[in-house]
């Protein structure tokens, strides 16, 4: 989770260093300034778009120093080509690339029977001889009914 004051100080250093101030930041990257007011004061919490943008504005920002602090700030050369060096690792190895037909089955609209229950699990009632009772599930603990006028019922079997 993120340390929203420790977030705030390193959203200031960010500020400093490149010699902005907060309207101009926000500017910059393109969000309202009384949302990094806000989030500079405490009231919100910076949202994935808000850091998204700064990331693509300031390049120097490194993704992990921003959120937790750990890594540097400007983001140092090395860092920058392990990063790219992980990335060209993961695209270049040979996992297996799902076909389109293995992920769409060939006919969409074909319509499944619903497998059948067993004679011995359902039960037909007295009162209404279509409606079965299933009885190879647990206990019902509670149901609810829920009526179009807002309001619901709880009906507790036991």
């Amino acid at each position: 989770m993120v340390n929203i004051e420790d977030f705030i100080k390193r959203l200031e250093i960010i500020l400093d260093y490149y010699g902005l101030n907060a309207s101009a930041f926000a500017d910059k990257i393109g969000v309202q300034r009384s949302s990094l007011s806000h989030l500079l004061s405490g009231r919100n919490k910076p949202s994935l778009d808000f850091i998204l943008k700064i990331l693509d504005v300031f390049p120097d920002v490194d993704l992990y120093w921003i959120l937790n602090g750990k890594g540097a700030f400007p983001k140092s050369p090395e860092a920058t080509y392990e990063q790219e060096n992980k990335i060209a690792e993961v695209t270049n190895s040979n996992i297996p690339t799902p076909t389109q037909s293995d992920l769409i089955p060939e006919d969409l609209f074909t319509v499944t029977s619903p497998t059948t229950k067993p004679e011995e699990e359902t039960a037909k009632t007295k009162e209404n001889p279509n409606r079965p009772i299933y009885t190879n599930f647990d206990e019902v603990e509670k149901i609810v009914f829920f009526y179009k006028n807002g309001t619901f019922k709880i009906f507790n079997p036991n």
